[in-house]
């Protein structure tokens, strides 16, 4: 029982939010804050915890950003990329 309540502590602690992620980088969604009006929009479009998500690109100034998510490309502003927590996939190899 203690590990299970530890564990979500441990995994945040090592998060990332999405709008610092590197182009090309993968990640596993974490957690979204729930004060956000489109944290509903991004449950929707498929942007929940548990899922891979793979920054594509970005823009020139870095708004808006590109991922892909359950096999499509989603475009998010930055503001709202700084809400989802993710945590970063170990390279293979």
């Amino acid at each position: 029982m203690l590990g299970t309540s530890d564990q979500p502590k441990s995994i945040m602690a090592s998060a990332l939010r999405l709008s610092q992620l590197a182009v090309g980088s993968k990640a596993v969604v974490r957690g979204l804050s729930s004060q956000r009006p489109a944290s509903l929009r991004l449950r929707e479009m498929g942007v929940l915890p548990g899922v891979a998500i793979t920054l594509l690109r970005t823009a020139p100034l870095g708004d808006p950003l590109e991922i892909q998510v359950r096999g499509y490309n989603l475009t998010l502003r930055k503001s709202e990329a700084e809400h989802v927590m993710v945590e970063m996939l170990k390279a293979e190899g």
